[in-house]
């Protein structure tokens, strides 16, 4: 892992997510939990935000900036690697995995959180047999000609990248980040969209002078890439 990084390694049932918010209070920011597994990536990183829980859930979508850059290293030539909002990571349409973003249950919204946790899953080797005409909508890196990039590869990967996010971040603005993150999501024409001080999407037709929110608290709530009964990215 890069210099700022502690690494944590589960066994492979463990659950990286929820592990890094259990310890995330005493383990402090740079703790990245890792779950050894052959079919996924999955990973979850301690960040510490200076800012109200308000604005400070932002940093989620720096964490998906990081994450689709992290797959972009490995992508074939021409592979596009979007994201679904919020949280959604598609290959050539196909769901690979996603993002996701824990707190405290009893942080307030105008104070800085003591912890936010940013965790992923990638589904790296498609496993039972998968028959794309059962499931065309869900794919795997190895699906996608992604080579070797396995699951040491992306967490790695993944940790260059989200300092880059975060450097960028200070230096430029969030606005340089939403502009990435934005860059990502499916574009419908003659709309403009932005990223609000709460992590809103905003939606704007042009033409028109009403704009529509989505609510990222809202959205977090349940990870739409995530089947509970798999334990992992669905279809």
């Amino acid at each position: 892992m890069p210099p700022p990084f502690s690494l944590v390694r589960l066994r492979e049932r463990g659950d990286a997510f929820a592990h890094a918010c259990r310890i995330a209070p005493e383990s402090g920011a740079g703790t990245l939990v890792y779950v050894g597994r052959f079919d996924l990536a999955e990973f979850a990183v301690v960040l510490e935000p200076a800012e109200p829980l308000t604005t400070a859930r932002r940093a989620f979508y720096a964490g998906m900036v990081a994450l689709t850059d992290a797959l972009r290293a490995y992508a074939p030539p021409a592979k596009e690697v979007a994201i679904g909002w919020p949280d959604a990571v598609r290959v050539d349409g196909g769901l690979i995995g996603g993002g996701r973003l824990g707190w405290p249950a009893s942080a307030d919204e105008d104070e800085p959180p003591g912890w936010l946790v940013f965790g992923a899953m990638v589904r790296t080797v498609m496993m039972n047999d998968h028959d794309p005409g059962v499931h065309p909508l869900a794919s795997a890196l190895d699906e996608e000609g992604f080579g070797e990039a396995g699951a040491v590869q992306v967490t790695e990967s993944f940790a260059r990248h989200l300092m880059r996010a975060i450097d960028c971040w200070k230096v430029d603005g969030f606005d340089s980040v939403a502009c990435e993150y934005l860059g990502r999501i499916s574009h419908e024409r003659q709309t403009v969209r932005q990223i609000d001080n709460r992590g809103d999407l905003l939606t704007r037709r042009i033409g028109s002078d009403t704009t529509e929110r989505a609510d990222l608290v809202k959205a977090l709530a349940t990870p739409s890439w995530l089947d509970p009964d798999l334990g992992g990215p669905g279809s």
